[in-house]
């Protein structure tokens, strides 16, 4: 029988060292496992190099190269959810000290040999403050390193070579580093490797071994299978058997501590997780981004029985009166099916500034002049092509003589 403590999840760590960490993760499902992997790798936000401005660069690299290879030099990111700002979420135009950090490096070789410039080279500059000024809550709660390369001015580790100039040559640039997440770029990613592995003897036999003679033989288990039982040759395979022990190795790159990042992945995933518990909650209001969350997906709205087509029919963001597919203003609506004349409609309307329905079929009439459709069948005018009635619509056109057209009116679209 199993008692309470059987079902819990326990966690031992093995090996922990500065820059990783080894544990096996008992009692949890192989889902939760694998989700966990993922979001450490992924979903852990630090700070990376995100723009580059070449001042000075006579070396045999080109700015590309450089501007690359400085993106993926680990900064120290350590409370990086409440040190900085991510960039859309901050009130600046192009940033500032609240949501980026600016890094410089001007290095310059002027003896007879061939020097190399790494990553103890970039400089932090230290945002300004006006007398009497308030830092700000993430400002204090930056330390002392925030921002620098790893392993600056550190004997034990040895920095990251940027590139390698000989005399006569510089390169001179200044970085500005943001916060980001893995599924972004990989340069945002805490972990440099995520071992994964469960089940090292292959009982459940979601491993097929390509072998010749002995799979045992030419597969050797690894230092995990010591933690297992070993199979015995008459065992009967069970096919309700899962997973349960699950063998992890974290290594960081040293913007984030092992502790730090296996916290924060827990963290996030309970997060996530609490945010599906949310959204799958009936009676539940979600938070809305205004008139375009209020007007739906493609201009529908969610009714008791599903997504119901908007009685106005408009698309991207237009209203009922406002055209659609990239007609006029005073046109109809496209991707709609009803009201006010929709592309693919087939339906007479009526408007008072002109009927557009884009690949229409049916004609229709209005107040403002003679009709017109884009792709249609009836007689009109397309892609901005001329005529004497100044109030006709026309697609891709705002006025009677605009590009793509023709000196003759035209009853179909494509005829230029």
């Amino acid at each position: 029988m199993q008692t309470y403590e059987d079902n819990e999840p326990i966690v031992r760590i093995r090996d922990y060292k500065p820059d990783r960490v080894n544990f096996m993760l008992e009692n949890v499902d192989l889902a939760f496992a694998n989700s966990f992997r993922r979001v450490v790798q992924a979903d852990i936000p630090t700070v990376a190099v995100d723009m580059v401005e070449v001042e000075a660069n006579t070396t045999v690299l080109p700015d590309e190269f450089i501007a690359h290879r400085i993106g993926m030099v680990p900064l120290v990111s350590a409370n990086c959810d409440e040190g900085i700002r991510y960039t859309r979420d901050c009130l600046c135009l192009s940033g500032c000290q609240y949501c980026s950090i600016e890094l410089r490096l001007d290095v310059s070789c002027n003896d007879n040999r061939t020097m190399d410039v790494t990553s103890n080279h970039l400089e932090v500059i230290p945002p300004t403050y006006i007398d009497g000024e308030n830092p700000g809550d993430e400002l204090t709660k930056r330390g002392e390193d925030f921002g620098q390369p790893v392993g600056k001015n550190k004997a034990d580790v040895p920095p990251v070579l940027i590139c390698k100039i000989r005399k006569g040559q510089e390169l001179k640039l200044r970085c500005v580093a943001k916060k980001g997440i893995a599924k972004e770029h990989a340069k945002w990613s805490p972990c440099s490797a995520v071992a994964f592995e469960y089940d090292p003897y292959n009982k459940l036999r979601h491993t097929t071994y390509w072998h010749e003679a002995d799979p045992r033989t030419e597969w050797p288990v690894g230092e995990n299978a010591k933690e297992e039982e070993a199979p015995r040759d008459d065992e009967v395979f069970d096919f309700n058997a899962k997973p349960r022990k699950f063998y992890f190795e974290v290594e960081t790159d040293g913007s984030l501590g092992p502790q730090e990042v296996i916290m924060k992945g827990l963290a996030e995933l309970q997060t996530k997780l609490a945010n599906l518990i949310l959204g799958l909650k009936e009676g539940v209001e979600l938070p809305t981004g205004g008139d375009a969350a209020e007007a739906g997906v493609n201009g529908h709205v969610p009714t008791a029985g599903g997504w119901a087509p908007q009685s106005g029919g408009g698309n991207w963001g237009q209203n009922a009166a406002s055209g659609a597919g990239y007609a006029s203003p005073a046109g109809g609506s496209g991707w709609a099916t009803g009201g006010s004349g929709g592309g693919w409609g087939t339906s007479p309307a009526q408007n008072t500034g002109g009927h557009t329905g884009a690949w229409g079929t049916s004609p229709a009439q209005n107040a403002g002049g003679a009709p017109s459709a884009s792709w249609g069948t009836s007689p009109a005018q397309t892609w901005g092509a001329s005529s004497p009635n100044a109030a006709s619509g026309s697609g891709w056109g705002a006025s009677t003589q605009q590009g793509w057209g023709s000196p003759t009116q035209q009853a179909s679209g494509w005829n230029l």
